[in-house]
């Protein structure tokens, strides 16, 4: 897959740059390296966050938070570095986000359990629900572009490229050029959902003990 810097590169050519960049990080000290190093981390963050892709999606245990702020949920637990938002709180016996494996002929306990967000006082990133041993399903955040799929770059590349239009081109070109990548980016990021959508095939299991036994 293309790298950080040729993610830039197609941005700036897809807006008739004829320049290329080749670094990043740390910007080579063009005036488009400069632009691209301070837009590329935005447009990747905002990429990720459209959108629970499945390259970014991971699932582990909770450690337990250093104290409990409330007095409604049984359990407070750290959320994991890098996390973007929780997807799913789960029974560790628990094989998908819809239920568990049905016990005693009398149906499963339906997951994923209720929980919020909240932060302690020293800013540690908490969440809280009812559920013992939890394993957290949830989108995190992926800088290896080798890790991306080819139309997540596609979306990319076209968020980045609206991005720069204006620094690039500049005045009312620069507005126009924008908007017409944005309008290219929805085309790119609705084909990269879809396709990412066809990862994930998981029905609720909606039967009970005594009917699936008939």
């Amino acid at each position: 897959m293309p790298s950080q810097v040729d993610i830039c590169n197609l941005a700036l050519a897809n807006l008739g740059d004829s320049a290329t960049v080749a670094s990043i990080d740390p910007p080579e000290g063009s005036a488009q390296a400069e632009h691209c190093a301070r837009f590329y981390p935005i447009a990747l963050a905002t990429m990720l966050e459209t959108h629970d892709w499945s390259f970014s999606t991971r699932r582990g245990a909770l450690t337990a938070a250093p104290s409990n702020p409330s007095s409604t949920w049984s359990y407070a637990y750290v959320l994991p570095a890098g996390i973007i938002r929780p997807i799913a709180v789960l029974n560790p016996a628990a094989g998908d986000d819809y239920s568990e494996a049905f016990t005693n002929g009398m149906g499963g306990n339906y997951t994923p359990q209720p929980y919020v967000t909240e932060a302690l006082a020293d800013g540690t990133k908490i969440l809280l629900t009812n559920q013992a041993d939890a394993v957290l399903r949830y989108s995190t955040t992926v800088t290896d572009t080798a890790k991306f799929t080819p139309l997540f770059v596609e979306a990319l590349v076209s968020l980045l490229e609206a991005k720069l239009a204006g620094p690039v081109i500049k005045g009312e070109p620069g507005r126009a050029a924008s908007k017409a990548a944005l309008q290219a980016h929805a085309y790119w990021v609705a084909k990269a959902k879809a396709s990412d959508g066809g990862s994930r095939n998981v029905t609720p299991e909606a039967a009970v003990g005594w009917l699936s036994a008939r």
